[in-house]
């Protein structure tokens, strides 16, 4: 796995808006230990998806302070991220470009 996580150049992690922030910081202390140097996330490209309007980790037992205190904004490694967001939902897009081209053709 390290070899894997070292010659890795894009690392894609769906839905971490539902992980505890403790993984995320944990992937950054692993990739910093493996390839032997503190930058964060070693430079290499990390794509994190999501939406925090659906889904927030789970605190068993947990208040909605405790939710936020665990969620992804909050660790230290937010200030690193470069927050982009789709404009277009490309499946309605091509859904109805399809449908144009069968009823044109």
């Amino acid at each position: 796995m390290a070899h894997i996580l070292r010659e890795a150049k894009l690392i894609i992690w769906d839905e971490c808006t539902m992980a505890h922030k403790k993984g995320i910081e944990a992937l950054n202390r692993t990739l910093q230990d493996i390839r032997g140097c503190n930058q964060i996330m070693r430079g290499l490209t990390v794509l994190l998806s999501g939406d925090f309007r659906q889904t927030l980790p789970v605190v068993l037992r947990g208040t909605r302070a405790d939710i936020v205190k665990v969620c992804l904004k909050t660790t230290f490694l937010w200030p690193h991220i470069n927050v982009l967001s789709l404009r277009i939902n490309m499946h309605v897009h091509l859904q109805q470009s399809r449908n144009v081209f069968k009823t044109t053709h």
